[in-house]
């Protein structure tokens, strides 16, 4: 509760909720009040903008009484973090102290939303420096006292200047003593010393305004604002900068490391991608196209992590993982052995993995990750102790069933490939010249005996009974490259299921082929469900090929791709095109949240040359090509939408009789089921903010912020797709929100589902391997070979699979990318405060709360529903991965706002 300001307001407060992006600790519990003066002064350059809502006219209200000017009081709150103070224990902290004594620690201006009616400016601004004066409920306090003009109007914006010498954590400024009550101004942002840069910063008030609706005396710093948040492609970017601008993918290999490292730009005619948030670090000596690696990647410092999502998950754990734990690993397993008996893998839970690290880095490493690494006090040391996946936990051999295999299709971790047969034979689209003849050896025959006699194959086809996993032509492209990498083999591949009557898929057959290469002739095999001991044998090792390259395209296409590289581009063009005062800003900013460091991060250890990626899936230094080649291929902005996706797959067609205006061509397929009610339910939200704020249709088409924003997207985000056809239009309130609801389902509907069950599927690897590293023992084998198949068909399993180093890691990363963090922010959990000023938003958001509930409600009920068989039955996890809320940790659920891990 604020306390009495000078002047006791007779109106009822207007109270605002806060949410925190990264905090910061700064000085001690408290100070004396000190006198603080206040002046006018003119306004000068400033930079960014922030929100908050200021509905009082001071002359509408004051214009009775005698007096010239009130007294208002603004506290500041600035957030603590355990980082500010660690970096605050040297002579500037000295110096700070000294400001906050002298009562001189921020600088504020109030701006007025009002031009001055006789010279038709913009008013001068009321000038106060703030003090320190206490810790409160939620951080440090600094106070300043302004004498406000009654004439001065509508408060339309706070200007400030940081004097310390180092940045703070801007929560919000609560303004009281305004006749109209206390208000509030959310921050919520990093505001750098004035000896970084003179700049000052401005925060504008919560109310969201249209261009052409903008008060008329802040128009100026609203234009101005943007195009100081702008980059414009020259320069090395600083660490307190908040600067937007684009860039290919140059930063992904390391050449003067070593040449072994140098990698291909991913960005232009050879290589398609989308683009990155630019830093403008050096060029490589060995490779000018390529950027140096440096010790920090520049983000904008506004989409940082928060301090809580550094100090206990996220960033700073992950990081921990691939910069600690993984060497370490590298010193305890060696490098090419495999696990000789599957107890050996089951030792990973039970007694886990001694750790080799420095003493300091060993409590380091327990503090950051107490899940996965405890200490053993009679040894004196640290071990890798892996929790028991929940699939596990319910049925040890859930990995060995082929009807396992086939369910996790639809409910599983990518349930993005699995698509309709619509023609036949299979033939591939690849030229004969190059990559062999086209025909698949998969034939009618086959099919038919392994579907029993009940029906033929274009009976099967008709009745919409023939579904397909088809990496083929994508990975056959690459099969000769990869296979120069010691280690690893690749093939195309196309695994074929049958739809039961009772809802579930049957595995029919699978097919793996070999492009013609080193002098041999294509070659192709298919195995099949069997019930001889050498051709089980083959099918289960043919079943580890399919699964590792579904493994390897759900990370780089169905996750990384299609969810945290196409979005990099969204939130560029918005911030830079965008004000913060534009409430198409405010709707889309949350589901934003620190995906521009999380994918700096990856680029910097997980995508990288020699990244966890390429050392532990099939591709290896070919990864990001195959990504490449996904986005040039298949990836198209109007399919991305839920609804859009399944029906390009064949998963379901346009009905409108059919709920959510969809048929669906298996009727229990989990992801599909909730998909869908969470897809109605964020258009519906977004169609009531939409239609609120166009209400007139032509107000799309003139808005000249907005259209530039899609104008961006298109031609610089995804600059090498800028002149397809396919990209939607922007002129209808329609229009804005298909858009926008494509992008609200990417960063949290789709991202959850493919990201937050990657422990439970992932986390006893025989079930999605990663990599497979052995050829097939019927490619053409050697004597020796095939007798050695014969004897230990078990080890040549294990052989294939990842070795102890390899998935000893991507285990251990896996645990980390399926953790929420304490401060996960779900959709539709909490409002954001300018959603709360607006009596019709706010109802709105209520609705789409209450909705996720509701979807919380059903998922429970159909996880318990016997008839479903995809979701329920003996062994079987339930489907969460959209449900909506969770508690922090490896949940297997909660659909959090934006991708930030």
């Amino acid at each position: 509760m604020l306390k009495p300001g000078i002047q006791q307001s007779q109106y009822s407060s207007k109270t605002c909720l806060f949410l925190l992006h990264k905090s910061f600790i700064y000085g001690n519990n408290g100070s004396a009040s000190l006198p603080i003066w206040s002046k006018p002064s003119f306004i000068k350059k400033h930079t960014n903008i922030h929100t908050g809502f200021i509905p009082c006219n001071i002359k509408a209200v004051a214009s009775t009484a005698t007096e010239k000017s009130i007294k208002v009081k603004a506290v500041v709150t600035v957030k603590p973090t355990v980082r500010g103070f660690l970096s605050n224990l040297g002579i500037q902290r000295g110096l700070d102290d000294i400001k906050d004594l002298l009562g001189k620690t921020l600088l504020l201006e109030l701006v007025s939303a009002e031009l001055d009616p006789e010279t038709g400016l913009e008013k001068d601004t009321i000038e106060g420096y703030a003090h320190k004066v206490g810790r409160g409920d939620n951080g440090v306090n600094y106070e300043t006292i302004f004498e406000v003009p009654i004439d001065f109007g509508e408060v339309g914006a706070v200007l400030v200047e940081n004097e310390h010498h180092r940045e703070m954590f801007l929560e919000d400024i609560v303004i009281d003593g305004l006749p109209c009550g206390p208000v509030s101004v959310t921050c919520r942002s990093w505001v750098h010393s004035k000896f970084d840069s003179p700049a000052k910063r401005v925060f504008f008030t919560n109310k969201p305004y249209l261009p052409s609706q903008t008060p008329s005396a802040l128009r100026r710093l609203r234009e101005e604002e943007l195009r100081n948040l702008r980059g414009n492609g020259e320069g090395e970017r600083k660490h307190f900068e908040r600067l937007y601008d684009y860039d290919v993918y140059n930063d992904i290999g390391d050449p003067d490391k070593s040449l072994e490292l140098q990698r291909p730009v991913f960005g232009g005619e050879e290589y398609p991608y989308p683009r990155r948030c630019r830093t403008g670090r050096p060029r490589c000596e060995a490779d000018e196209l390529s950027e140096k690696k440096s010790s920090r990647f520049y983000v904008p410092r506004d989409e940082c992590f928060s301090e809580i999502k550094q100090l206990t998950f996220s960033a700073k754990t992950l990081y921990s993982v691939l910069k600690v734990l993984v060497p370490s690993l590298g010193k305890t397993i060696d490098k090419d052995l495999g696990f000789p008996y599957f107890t050996a893998i089951d030792s990973l839970f039970t007694q886990g993995v001694d750790l080799v690290s420095e003493e300091n880095q060993q409590g380091f490493l327990e503090a950051m990750m107490p899940r996965l690494v405890k200490s053993i006090a009679d040894k004196g040391g640290a071990v890798l102790h892996f929790e028991t996946p929940d699939t596990m936990s319910r049925d040890k051999f859930f990995w060995f069933r082929d009807e396992e295999f086939a369910r996790q299709t639809l409910a599983g971790l990518n349930p993005y490939s699995i698509r309709l047969v619509t023609e036949w034979p299979l033939k591939s689209a690849l030229d004969p010249e190059i990559y062999g003849p086209p025909e698949s050896a998969i034939t009618t025959e086959m099919i038919e005996e392994e579907i029993g006699g009940i029906m033929s194959v274009d009976q099967a086809i008709k009745q919409k009974k023939l579904f397909l996993l088809d990496y083929h032509d994508l990975l056959l492209q690459f099969v000769s490259k990869v296979r120069q990498i010691e280690g690893t083999t690749l093939y195309g591949s196309r695994a074929l299921f049958f739809l039961n009557k009772d809802g579930t898929l049957r595995p029919l057959v699978i097919e793996l082929t070999r492009p013609p290469m080193d002098g041999k002739p294509q070659w192709k095999q298919v195995f099949r469900p069997s019930w001889n001991s050498t051709d089980v044998w083959l099918w289960r090792l043919a079943k580890a090929h399919v699964l590792a390259h579904d493994s390897g395209y759900h990370q780089l296409v169905s996750h990384w791709l299609r969810t945290h590289c196409v979005t990099e581009p969204y939130v560029i063009a918005t911030n830079r095109q965008l004000s913060v005062m534009h409430p198409i800003y405010a709707l889309l900013h949350p589901h934003f949240r620190y995906t521009v460091e999380i994918n700096a991060l990856a680029r910097e250890a997980l995508i990288n040359a020699g990244g966890i990626i390429e050392s532990a899936f099939s591709p290896g230094k070919y990864s990001m090509e195959i990504c490449s080649a996904a986005y040039a291929l298949q990836w198209r902005f109007d399919q991305q939408s839920l609804p859009a996706d399944l029906i390009t797959r064949g998963m379901a067609v346009e009905d409108p009789t059919a709920p959510h205006g969809l048929k669906l061509a298996i009727e229990d397929y989990p992801f599909a089921n909730d998909g869908l009610i969470l897809w109605d339910a964020i258009k519906t939200w977004v169609t009531d903010y939409v239609n609120h704020y166009y209400p007139d249709p032509s107000l799309v088409e003139s808005d000249q912020e907005l259209q530039a924003w899609w104008t961006e997207i298109r031609t610089l985000g995804h600059a090498d797709k800028k002149d397809e056809p396919w990209w939607p239009v922007l002129k209808t309130p329609k229009d804005l929100i298909n858009i926008l609801t494509t992008m609200v389902w990417v960063t949290s509907g789709h991202h959850a589902a493919v990201n937050f069950g990657q422990y439970a599927y992932g986390g006893y690897f025989p079930n999605r391997p990663t990599i497979a590293r052995t050829n097939m023992p019927t490619e053409d084998p050697s004597d020796k070979e095939w007798e050695t198949f014969l004897k230990k068909p078990e080890r040549a399993l294990l052989q294939c699979f990842p070795s102890q180093l390899q998935a000893t890691r991507i285990m251990a990363v896996l645990d980390i990318l399926s953790n929420h963090s304490p401060d996960e922010e779900y959709l539709g959990e909490k409002m954001e405060p300018s959603w709360a000023e607006d009596p019709v938003i706010k109802a709105a958001f209520e609705r789409f709360h209450e909705s996720l509930k509701e979807l919380e409600r059903i998922i429970d009920e159909r996880n318990s529903n016997r008839r479903f068989k995809n979701r329920n039955g003996a062994g079987i996890v339930p489907y969460e991965l959209l449900k909506p809320f969770s508690q922090p940790g490896v949940t297997g659920k909660g659909v959090p706002y934006s991708i930030s891990i």
